[in-house]
C-alpha cells in the first residue's frame, strides 16, 4: 500500500531563525559598529547612560539634589541654591536628556527588529500550520481509502456467509 500523498517542506524562516538567534540591543550596537566608530560609541554610552538613570540609586541622588535645593533655599544659602539650580538645570536637563533619547532610539531599534522576527515567526507558523493542516487531510483521505476497503472485505465475508 502507498504512503500519504503529502511531503513536509520546512519554511525558510526556521532555518533563518536558527542562524539569526534572537534580536538583541547588542546586536542593534553592533549594527551601529558596522557604519562608523562614533555610531558604535555614541549608541554604547548612550544606552550605559539610559541604564543608569534608569535606577532607583539615580533617583536617590536625585532626590538628595532636590532635598539640597530646598534646604538651601530655606536657609538663604544663596550659593548652594545656585550650585543645585546649575546641577539640575544645566547639567541633567541639557546634557542627560539627549543622552537619555540616543540609549532609548537605540533600545527602540532593538525593539523594532524584535517586533519584526516575531511577524516572521509567526508568518513562519502560519504556513507550518498549513502544512500541518494538509497532512492531516492526506491522513483522513488514507484512513477513509482504508475504512473503505474494510468495509467492502465485511461485506464480501458476510456473502459468503
Amino acid at each position: 500500500m502507498a504512503g500519504t500523498p503529502f511531503t513536509y517542506v520546512e519554511h525558510e524562516r526556521i532555518a533563518e531563525r536558527e542562524k539569526e538567534g534572537p534580536p538583541t540591543v547588542r546586536k542593534t550596537v553592533r549594527k551601529a559598529a558596522a557604519q562608523s566608530p562614533v555610531k558604535r560609541f555614541n549608541a554604547r554610552l548612550g544606552l550605559a547612560i539610559t541604564a543608569s538613570v534608569g535606577t532607583m540609586w539615580c533617583a536617590y541622588i536625585f532626590a538628595v539634589i532636590g532635598i539640597m535645593g530646598v534646604t538651601a533655599a530655606l536657609t538663604g544659602n544663596t550659593g548652594l541654591v545656585l550650585l543645585v539650580g546649575a546641577v539640575s538645570g544645566y547639567f541633567l536637563q541639557l546634557f542627560l536628556l539627549p543622552v537619555i533619547i540616543v540609549g532609548q532610539n537605540v533600545q527602540a531599534s532593538a525593539s523594532d527588529a524584535r517586533a519584526a522576527a516575531t511577524y516572521k515567526d509567526a508568518t513562519a507558523i502560519l504556513a507550518e500550520s498549513r502544512q500541518i493542516q494538509s497532512h492531516l487531510a492526506a491522513q483522513d483521505a488514507a484512513t477513509s481509502a482504508l475504512l473503505d476497503k474494510v468495509a467492502a472485505l465485511e461485506a464480501a465475508l458476510l456473502k459468503k456467509s
